[in-house]
């Protein structure tokens, strides 16, 4: 795979909005003219794309000048801060981390911008622009609740089985956008609770592209190497021999059912991961006073066990 540089980043940046695809295309393997965007079909929650340039000036005075108080979250390859722009718009700023080497960096930046600037979903994280002076930056709407581990793993904070259920729904309903019904066909490659945030409102929104791939129309799957991703959320089929197809993102989904299910971790400190455990325990016990519905709770449990089973052929698309 070849990488565009730091200076060809600027020069990229400062063309017209509309060759932005052309000139990706040039610099880099994964978008190839033969994978151009074909027109979606009309599909319910799309937004237009809608996405500019930041200055390094604007994005410095909305955190405060990086201050680590406005830290919301870390990754291995990044920072998250929260922010405010002049306007009184809230953001989140993702700066990519100067530990990271420059091709990593790049490869991550490229992948993001390339895949959310065509993207545009309800449950999908909304992409507001970048910034490519001192640094790589890219700027999105700020998530008020947090992420979903957050919710589910924070003592301070809770979830009632509606919450859960709304969670569970919007996140299904993004992941089909993304294998069905993106201009693309996307596969996220890292799904979990930390990569899903929550507006106010507690609607789900997947975030963090950085793994992602497009996979072509005509294609059954890729095989990629090196393995990248969350252990516990590995379906055995990517993780042993590195086959990558929607069913990949299935199962780290039926992971993700599971523990929003049970408020259990994916992997315990044995080490036990949580599609095991549910496999010898019943997360159903602990709600059957808390709710009402328990039709759909049950329904969810079943999904969460077929979605996470060891062969791809056994779950659904």
């Amino acid at each position: 795979m070849r990488y565009i540089r730091t200076a060809s980043l600027k020069r990229l940046f400062s063309l017209k909005r509309q060759s932005f695809d052309k000139e990706i295309s040039k610099g880099c393997d994964y978008i190839s003219e033969e994978n151009k965007p074909t027109a979606p079909s009309p599909t319910e929650n799309l937004r237009k794309p809608n996405w500019k340039c930041f200055s390094f000036e604007e994005i410095f005075a909305a955190t405060n000048g990086f201050s680590s108080d406005y830290i919301v979250g870390k990754g291995g390859f990044a920072e998250v801060y929260r922010g405010v722009l002049e306007d009184g718009q809230a953001i989140a700023v993702k700066r990519l981390s100067k530990f990271a080497n420059d091709e990593r960096k790049e490869k991550e930046f490229l992948t993001e911008i390339g895949t959310l600037g065509h993207v545009c979903h309800t449950n999908v994280t909304a992409l507001l622009g970048c910034c490519i002076d001192n640094g790589l930056y890219l700027i999105f709407q700020f998530s008020s609740k947090g992420s979903v581990a957050s919710l589910l793993h924070d003592e301070k904070m809770s979830a009632d089985w509606k919450t859960r259920h709304k969670i569970a729904v919007g996140i299904a309903r993004g992941l089909h956008y993304l294998h069905k019904s993106c201009p693309r066909r996307i596969i996220h490659r890292d799904i979990k609770a930390s990569n899903v945030l929550l507006t106010a409102d507690f609607e789900p929104q997947i975030s963090d592209f950085g793994l992602a791939k497009w996979l072509p129309s005509q294609w059954t799957h890729h095989s990629i190497a090196p393995i990248e991703g969350t252990f516990g959320h590995l379906a055995p089929e990517y993780f042993m021999h590195g086959v990558v197809d929607e069913k990949t993102d299935v199962f780290a989904f039926g992971v993700l059912l599971l523990e929003l299910i049970s408020g259990k971790k994916p992997v315990d400190g044995s080490h036990q991961s949580l599609h095991s455990w549910v496999r010898m325990n019943s997360p159903i016990k602990h709600w059957i006073n808390y709710t009402t519905d328990f039709t759909k709770f049950t329904v969810i449990n079943s999904i969460g066990k077929t979605y996470t089973k060891p062969w791809g052929v056994q779950r659904a698309n």
